[in-house]
């Protein structure tokens, strides 16, 4: 039977450690607040009082935490703990410098590590829908599909470490970058007088609309702000694309998207969702 910890009980690691739960794993979680492991003990998980404890033993130890330091303090302490020839599975967004060195540490271990970010927001993370971008071996990702296929609806393999960072910060930029429009937009039609919902609902109908545009405007048009994504992770991840970039001048409109989220940070939404940055344009 194959043992598998989770690391990091957030919105997303929880999710992924009930579906993984319900598929028949034996799973081991772990938080840094114990408060949020205790509703996995009427789920059958064993809930560890330490990263040691719950990584000892395990087959597949699945890490899902806030940025770079998280990542490093977790890691430290779950590599020297972990068996000889076991996958790491390191799903947070991260650096994609931290995500090469953190390979490099887990080779000094004898564990095989996996980048596998993941994109989709909690209710696809509930579903079992998210889409992985895969960093790593093709042995490794091969070796982890079944477990994967547990939490996620597919799993790009995108190239070595490394790359898995840099597709899910190129997502999440994207994303960002609509986000902000998005917010502009409705901002400038909000102070011409004109009707908004007419607009955006004869705007889908042309060939710029993304699929996503209907959410985001969405949520906007309806002040509805209950975190998905909160504006403090995404300007995290536009800090850590930058640094990826070498300056905002080769990176300009990331810059500028970056702004507009600090900015918000700065008005008290950092704990709202991402499109809670409209309220910065409204007349």
């Amino acid at each position: 039977m194959t043992v598998i910890s989770v690391l990091g009980l957030g919105a997303m690691g929880s999710r992924m450690a009930t579906n993984l739960l319900r598929s028949g794993y034996t799973v081991n979680v772990w938080n840094r607040t114990a408060q949020a492991a205790e509703p996995f003990k009427t789920q059958g998980a064993r809930v560890a009082g330490s990263v040691v404890d719950a990584v000892s033993g395990a087959d597949v130890v699945i890490a899902m935490l806030r940025d770079d330091e998280a990542s490093r303090a977790v890691w430290a302490q779950a590599l020297p703990a972990m068996k000889a020839g076991s996958l790491a599975v390191e799903s947070s967004t991260l650096s994609p410098d931290w995500v090469r060195e953190l390979g490099q540490l887990a080779a000094q271990h004898a564990i095989e590590l996996l980048e596998a970010p993941v994109s989709g927001s909690r209710p696809q993370a509930e579903a079992g829908q998210l889409v992985y971008l895969l960093g790593g071996s093709a042995e490794v990702v091969e070796k982890a599909r079944p477990v994967l296929s547990v939490m996620g609806a597919s799993a790009h393999h995108v190239g070595p470490l490394g790359s898995g960072a840099l597709a899910k910060l190129a997502t999440n930029s994207l994303l960002g970058i609509q986000v902000s429009a998005y917010a502009e937009i409705i901002g400038l039609l909000q102070r011409q007088g004109a009707d908004v919902g007419k607009i955006l609902q004869a705007m889908p109908g042309t060939s710029v609309w993304a699929p996503v545009a209907h959410y985001l405007s969405g949520s906007m048009m309806a002040g509805d702000f209950s975190p998905q994504f909160p504006v403090e992770l995404i300007g995290k991840d536009f800090t850590y694309t930058l640094a990826a970039a070498g300056s905002a001048e080769q990176a300009p409109t990331v810059a500028a998207a970056l702004g507009v989220f600090r900015r918000a940070e700065a008005q008290g939404y950092a704990d709202e969702n991402m499109t809670a940055v409209v309220k910065l344009f409204k007349p």
